[in-house]
């Protein structure tokens, strides 16, 4: 290992989820955390924490000079971005590189080339992934709705920018196109800084699945089984578990290969989740996109595929890719996680703020979180209190 300290860019559940790793690898941990998060778990588990700005994350956790000055201040040789935030953002990436500092997840190629979707779209296109049917980016009404027309209702319209279910709407007429266009193109350019928009077939009944893939950015990937994430709101996911119910084993197999296919052609490096639409009717799957991060929902392949994964990141950004040496573990018994929100179900689930009196969670599960008695539940941030994880076999 070319690092012995590690600043965790990050706040919330997925911090003190990197930190216990890291003290389990005998690596120092750092922590960065806003005013409004200076009560927060995560601050007091790591073994040093380092304010970093106000409570907006444009002033904290999305201020690179800042992360970068406290990675320095406090000797930390390696980044890890966790999730949000910074951790698709390949400037981030190439500034940590170019301190001197190494930025545990992909290469900045890796997030540019799917961080938009239809540049995604097309590579995995080239490399016989199969694809919803849909278009390149769209210059106008005229042409998203003869494409409409002629891929068949409904459609649906995404930001190619566009993440975390924020940019997309479906349209189940041409009418519906032409308004839907100019709205989901405002806010890929208000959410995400891009105003390109493509569209492709919506399917109504669709599973969604993923492949967790880990690679040495050689061309060497191995798949490391499937998730299913179906149950959503909103088209934020909210329960999702490991292995996929109720495919076959030669779509799981057909899943796997495609996956592994897109990261070798990448030169995919560290963690990563290849996502599918499944049409449980006809059977068939198509490509949705890549995230570039460690997902929310990792820790169900986790448990059990009996493996680390926020290890195999630092380890990797430590050039050490060993564990690829081996055969995959297959999967052992069954888990599930459920996210745990601070909403009020009596106003249509809208976040709510304020004190924690009480907190306490069951012994027999895994709890990530960053709350305890007495913290407070921001305005800043996403109201995301835990993740709950079972295992059974």
């Amino acid at each position: 290992m070319t690092f012995d300290t590690v600043l965790i860019a990050n706040r919330g559940a997925i911090a003190t989820r990197i930190i216990r790793t890291c003290k389990r690898m005998g690596l120092r941990s750092v922590a960065v955390y806003s005013e409004a998060d200076a009560g927060s778990l995560h601050v007091s588990a790591a073994d040093a924490a380092v304010c970093i700005g106000a409570g907006p994350a444009a002033q904290s956790y999305l201020n690179v000079e800042a992360i970068l000055a406290a990675a320095k201040a406090t000797g930390a040789g390696a980044i890890h971005p966790g999730y949000g935030f910074l951790a698709e953002n390949a400037d981030f990436a190439e500034a940590c590189a170019a301190a001197g500092i190494a930025f545990i997840g992909p290469t900045p190629d890796n997030i540019r080339t799917f961080g938009l979707k239809h540049s995604a779209r097309a590579l995995a296109e080239a490399h016989g992934l199969p694809l919803a049917p849909g278009t390149g980016l769209l210059t106008g009404e005229d042409e998203a709705a003869e494409a409409a027309a002629r891929i068949g209702y409904p459609v649906i319209l995404k930001a190619t920018a566009g993440g975390g279910g924020i940019g997309m709407r479906i349209c189940e007429s041409e009418a519906a196109v032409r308004e839907g266009l100019a709205a989901v193109v405002r806010q890929g350019e208000a959410s995400f800084g891009d105003a390109g928009v493509f569209l492709e077939r919506y399917v109504p009944r669709a599973r969604h699945l993923e492949v967790q893939i880990f690679g040495d950015g050689q061309g060497r990937v191995m798949a490391l089984g499937e998730r299913d994430c179906s149950l959503q709101r909103r088209n934020q996911k909210v329960v999702e578990e490991a292995p996929a119910p109720c495919i076959s084993d030669a779509t799981r197999a057909e899943l796997i290969a495609a996956a592994v296919r897109l990261g070798e052609a990448a030169g995919y490096l560290s963690a990563g989740t290849v996502e599918f639409l499944y049409d449980a009717a006809r059977e068939d799957f198509f490509f949705l996109e890549m995230n570039t991060r460690l997902q929310v929902e990792h820790g169900v392949t986790e448990e059990v595929m009996g493996i680390d994964l926020v290890e195999w990141m630092i380890r990797g950004a430590g050039n050490d890719f060993a564990m690829l040496d081996a055969p995959a573990p297959t999967a052992k018994g069954h888990s599930v996680q459920v996210r745990l929100y601070a909403e009020d179900p009596a106003m249509d689930y809208r976040p709510t703020i304020g004190t924690l009196v009480n907190v306490a969670f069951p012994e027999n599960i895994r709890a990530e979180t960053w709350v305890m008695a007495g913290s407070e539940v921001s305005a800043f941030y996403d109201t995301l209190l835990a993740e709950l994880l079972t295992r059974g076999d």
